[in-house]
């Protein structure tokens, strides 16, 4: 019964996963150059199919073309616009150090603001800060990081016919059983984690100039670092609207008292209303409509073990193991919802 146990291909192929998890761990140092050349290399590969359908040109000059443009346009938005955006961004956490820090004529925030003051939020901003501190301390080694993962997937998609036909030999090779687990969780992974790293990317860039026109139009200040919030904080599910209504609301009532504040709160439900209701459903799969209680579960428990890296990668890495387990809607369920 153990041999039987032992020689089935169920077994081998969660004992494969677990050690491909353990390798990763391992390799935990090295996890934001994976994601990011992953990432990376997903995302332009995407770009560069869609030009070839619609340019009939060499893909090789497609793909060195892309890099350089976007290369040029990354360098020439930190050159011109970094010093502004970080002095928009000072400006910012000075005007929210301020609204915390001021005594207010509505009874309703001074409460708010004591509970804050008896749950240490204090501290929790202080933390903040360090962490922001810390990244822009380790600036040179996360552009190196960035750098790298650039030149890993230019390499990868310049090689990727011959990358292709070199790694099939390994399916006559001895470790073929091995290597044909990995081939099925390299496809999964693929088909999932990177489809919907790219919605959120999209949903997230729309977000962001959706609500960057709404405050515009409201006559918010320091839209270039709002934006940037906004556009980083997209990029969670679910949780990243709710974080962001935060700040917006208090820089609303700054400028503007509550009149402001009910027309930050009418501009954002629309736009997350076209989220849910238009973006979401034409770029996420049926697998990805989790619970509201699901989503916030994998975040929480995610942003534990991974830090600032789970609340991006938590949900897409979720789905993947959603489709490795062929967790899927039945008939039932989809005539239910």
């Amino acid at each position: 019964m153990i041999n039987k146990l032992l020689s089935s291909s169920g077994f081998k192929r969660i004992s494969i996963f677990v050690l491909i998890a353990l390798v990763l761990y391992a390799m935990q140092s090295m996890i934001n150059l994976i994601l990011l050349t992953f990432i990376f290399a997903f995302l332009m590969d995407r770009l560069v199919q869609f030009i070839e359908k619609k340019i009939p040109l060499n893909r090789k000059l497609i793909v060195v073309t892309s890099y350089a443009c976007i290369v040029g346009l990354l360098s020439y938005g930190l050159v011109m616009y970094l010093p502004m955006i970080a002095g928009e961004i000072t400006a910012l956490i000075k005007q929210l150090t301020a609204f915390y820090t001021s005594k207010h004529d509505n009874i309703f925030l001074n409460y708010v603001v004591k509970r804050l003051e008896e749950i240490k939020i204090s501290s929790y901003l202080e933390q903040g800060f360090t962490f922001v501190l810390k990244y822009f301390t380790d600036i040179s080694k996360i552009t190196l990081q960035v750098l790298l993962a650039l030149l890993l997937s230019l390499f990868f998609l310049l090689e990727k016919p011959r990358l292709i036909e070199f790694t099939k030999k390994f399916k006559t090779s001895k470790i073929a059983p091995f290597y044909a687990e990995i081939e099925f969780f390299a496809q999964k992974f693929v088909r999932t984690f990177g489809k919907v790293i790219e919605a959120q990317l999209i949903i997230a860039v729309v977000n962001c100039i959706l609500t960057t026109i709404s405050l515009w139009l409201l006559d918010f200040p320091q839209l270039g670092g709002l934006s940037i919030m906004i556009f980083v904080l997209g990029l969670i599910p679910v949780a990243g609207v709710i974080i962001s209504l935060i700040p917006l609301v208090i820089i609303a009532y700054s400028i503007g008292g509550l009149m402001k504040v009910l027309y930050v709160g009418i501009a954002i439900m629309i736009i997350h209303g076209v989220e849910a209701y238009i973006l979401n459903p034409n770029l996420m799969s049926s697998k990805t409509n989790l619970p509201v209680f699901y989503t916030f579960i994998v975040l929480i428990f995610s942003e534990h073990f991974f830090g600032i890296w789970g609340l991006i990668i938590g949900i897409p890495v979720f789905v993947f193991l959603l489709d490795v387990l062929e967790v899927t809607e039945t008939k039932s369920d989809i005539k239910k919802t």
